[in-house]
């Protein structure tokens, strides 16, 4: 069999693998070959072949020859912490190159400066082995084209009889969790994990974004383009799978990437281990304070056969165990009321899914187990909405995740839902607390939920919210070392966790907890009076609303009025979109509910991050920037159209006003203003309809002149303002603590649009989650605000601290924040302030 010649890729001084400082290389765990320390700044192809450059970075690639040899190219050491920076591709990914050609530019100084070292090892990774190499002398240069060594091609493997396989060992082994490399699974990481599974005979593979690679191929894995903290499955088959599934999921549990400062270290004992710290900061989803001993909670799959033989059976046993799901979900929802309610009904829709179960059917036919096509269906489906940009719809996915688990659990002969024994003043402590888990728990022993993961959006934030129970999510993966008992002090007022705090933060713990319930209990007392400043300025307190559940609360807690409607709550989590009729009656009801006081009905704020069946979104790169909120009603008119009639058929329609989301331009209101118009001269009725736009955008605060040229009122949405205007996802796990809308950029512009209403004598509301918060108030008020919508359960408490400011005094607290330079600084002005008022 022919033999294949590489030649260099770089001029440059030539050395063997022994030489390269990293002991992944060195030790040949990534595959055979050589090492260039490059004199120039080119990479070229050291032979024929197609490149494939790694996901997400510029630093490697991998060259595919004919013979289906992969050679890997790694310029520098360490490289991959430069995020692509001082790398430039010249090719396309499956570009077929010639030898020679010119793959990669790259800029040594910054390598040379930046990362450990700029030595490229040029390896033999796969489909060959290096026969005759280039004996590098030390010190020995070498120039583009130059031979560095031979490579004799691998013999085809032999046929495998699948079915022989399948029969001899049907089952296979799952395990989800997160890769824990600090830079995601790229060379290093990649080569480890093929090493870690040379002991063992079975067959492992690992699943991401919708794809799968062998384990034992270095090249495979790094072409997933895992990133650290991302959802992967490993799925292990053979007499020693158990094993080898542990043995890799040691090495991506234990999060220690050898490419850092510590790579010639050995792995640090459990034993040995850093301790877990004091603190750990987190994101507050419902703000509160807990103390109480920690209580972990796991979310296992059950095993399950890959394979099956009578797919009748199975398809049988799959529908018994849906329906079974779908009466435990409705028995659950008799004893429930508001948010957990609405979730239950949503999570008995969404098991009826037919897409679900048709996905799930396809792969019984192909012989597979009913519990591995639902778990297929599941994953296909949380692949779908993880594509999506918006936080919503992305903390969607645990729902999926709870409806697979409860399937599966009932397929494997266990109950629908696991109950734990809780003990007094539990704090719930997981990955990520799934609803149906915390709707089966003992509310009234849980003090306090920490998550690992999730987002402030998720429906468990959400019956957190309603229950009243203080919650933080994304607090990371030590949070899951925490032993159960261990005692805790849940700060959901500034973010953190805190481990066996001492005797004296219990004390003080203590304290403030029966002072807030005392203080709780007097709010709730004078909920019923108005809001109006020391000086007697007149602040409206509207409440933000989800559902009829939402307005009864919103009443009982002293809310003036609804501020904002999320129709969604009509649109979502079914088949078919509500007609007119629907629709109409849904929202009398909860017109009535507010017993005369002002209803604000946002129109559907749908789109390519609020994905629904019925409606035949394209996709998106990035739908954040997409199909959003107004932009898609108005490209399903006949949707638009159908709401509009349902509001305007409303009594008495002069307590009622529209809300158009992510409006950015002044055209977009006149095309809703021309349909109105027309619904009006259909439905033959002369009510007006007072007319307002979110302000989410840059874009539309910017415009607020001209856009109050065209409408009634303004509403401030600070949530996706904040997003666009600091660039940062809201549901990025890394950023979504440094997501503030206290930032002096997103204050500068509120402070620009309440200029500009006061100026046109136009009201001006503040409905996002800056509204709810206690810390935020006197600066809104400072800035010429003079109306907020908020969380009906904050409403007590947003008014009494109303009832403490000086509107003087607040003008000068909001100057001096807007010269800040942070949202930290300006947070913590805010919370001095406030401490200042109440005394403390």
């Amino acid at each position: 069999m022919a033999t294949l010649s590489l030649h260099a890729p770089l001029a440059g001084w030539l050395m063997p693998l022994d030489e390269v400082p990293d002991q992944v290389f060195a030790q040949r765990m990534a595959g055979d070959g050589l090492a260039i320390d490059p004199t120039g700044d080119v990479l070229h192809a050291p032979c024929d072949g197609r490149v494939y450059p790694m996901p997400g970075s510029s630093h490697a690639l991998t060259l595919r020859s004919a013979e289906g040899i992969d050679i890997l190219l790694h310029l520098g050491i360490e490289t991959v912490a430069l995020a692509g920076a001082g790398f430039q591709l010249l090719v396309q990914s499956g570009a077929q190159v010639r030898r020679g050609q010119p793959l990669l530019r790259f800029d040594l100084d910054l390598i040379a400066s930046r990362a450990r070292s700029a030595i490229t090892p040029i390896l033999v990774v796969s489909g060959g082995q290096v026969i005759a190499a280039t004996t590098p002398a030390h010190g020995r240069s070498v120039l583009i084209g130059d031979l560095l060594m031979e490579v004799q091609p691998d013999h085809p493997p032999e046929a495998v009889d699948s079915s022989a396989a399948v029969s001899a060992d049907p089952l296979i082994v799952r395990r989800g969790l997160r890769a824990g490399f600090n830079h995601g699974i790229h060379a290093r990481p990649a080569a480890m994990i093929v090493a870690a599974l040379k002991p063992y005979k079975a067959k492992l593979s690992l699943h991401a974004h919708g794809r799968s690679a062998n384990a034992r191929s270095a090249v495979s894995l790094m072409a997933l383009g895992v990133q650290q903290h991302e959802a992967i499955e490993l799925q292990a088959s053979g007499v020693d799978a158990e094993a080898a599934l542990a043995a890799v999921a040691a090495l991506l549990v234990e999060a220690v990437d050898r490419s850092d400062t510590q790579a010639q270290k050995a792995p640090v004992p459990a034993s040995e281990r850093t301790p877990l710290p004091d603190c750990l900061p987190a994101v507050i989803a419902h703000r509160g304070l807990a103390l109480g001993r920690a209580v972990q909670l796991h979310q296992l799959l059950p095993s399950f056969a890959e394979f099956a033989e009578d797919a009748d059976q199975q398809s049988r046993a799959l529908d018994a165990a849906i329906e079974h799901v779908r009466v435990h979900l409705q028995s659950m929802m008799q004893g429930q009321r508001g948010e957990q309610q609405s979730i239950l009904r949503a999570h008995a829709e969404l098991i009826q899914d037919p897409e679900l179960r048709d996905e799930a059917g396809q792969w019984i036919g192909q012989g597979r187990s009913a519990a591995y096509g639902w778990h297929q269906a599941i994953a296909t489906a949380q692949r779908a909405l993880g594509a999506l940009a918006d936080p919503h719809i992305r903390d969607r996915i645990a729902d999926l995740r709870d409806l697979e688990l409860q399937v599966l659990r009932v397929l494997d002969g266990q109950p629908a839902s696991a109950g734990v024994l809780l003990p007094e003043a539990a704090i719930l402590i997981a990955d990520e607390l799934l609803p149906s888990q915390l709707i089966a728990l003992d509310r009234s022993r849980i003090a306090g939920i920490c998550s690992a993961r999730g987002g402030p959006t998720s429906h468990v934030a959400i019956i957190a919210a309603a229950l009243g129970i203080p919650a933080l999510v994304a607090a990371g993966d030590q949070v899951l070392q925490i032993a159960d008992e261990v005692e805790l002090l849940l700060d959901a007022e500034r973010g953190e966790l805190l481990i066996a705090p001492d005797a004296a933060a219990r004390q003080r713990a203590n304290k403030s907890l029966a002072e807030q319930r005392l203080r709780h209990a007097e709010d709730l007392v004078a909920s019923g009076a108005g809001s109006e400043t020391l000086d007697r300025v007149v602040i409206r307190v509207y409440a933000n609303l989800g559902s009829l559940a939402d307005a009864h609360t919103a009443v009982t807690r002293g809310a003036e009025g609804c501020g904002l409607l999320r129709s969604e709550f009509l649109f979502l989590d079914r088949q078919q979109p509500p007609d007119e009729d629907e629709q109409r009656g849904e929202y009398q009801t909860v017109l009535d509910a507010m017993a005369g006081r002002l209803l604000t009905i946002r129109t559907l704020d749908i789109g390519g991050d609020k994905a629904i069946p019925y409606l035949p979104l394209p996709p998106e790169e990035n739908p954040a920037l997409g199909l959003r909120g107004l932009r898609t009603s108005l490209a399903w008119p006949d949707l638009l159209k159908t709401q509009l009639r349902a509001i305007l058929r409303l009594q008495p329609l002069s307590q009622v006003r529209l809300l158009l989301p992510m409006v950015t331009e002044v055209d977009e209101i006149r095309s809703v203003r021309r349909l109105i118009e027309t619904c009006r001269h259909e439905l033959g009725t002369a009510a007006a309809l007072r007319l307002g736009v979110m302000i989410e955008t840059p874009a539309s605060a910017l415009l607020a002149d001209q856009l109050l040229g065209e409408v009634d009122f303004l509403s401030v949405g600070t949530n996706d303002l904040s997003q666009y205007v600091l660039a940062m996802d809201r549901g990025h796990p890394r950023l979504a603590a440094r997501l503030d809308a206290l930032h002096p950029s997103v204050l500068r512009l509120i402070a620009s649009v309440a200029r500009t209403a006061q100026e046109r004598d136009a009201e001006l509301a503040v409905c996002g989650g800056l509204a709810s918060d206690p810390d935020a108030i006197a600066l809104l008020i400072g800035l010429g605000v003079r109306e907020i919508s908020a969380v009906p359960t904050a409403i007590p408490e947003l008014k009494r601290v109303i009832r403490s400011l000086h509107s003087g005094a607040c003008v000068e607290l909001a100057q001096r924040a807007l010269s800040l330079g942070s949202a930290r600084a300006v947070r913590e002005l805010a919370i001095a302030s406030r401490l200042e008022v109440s005394g403390a």
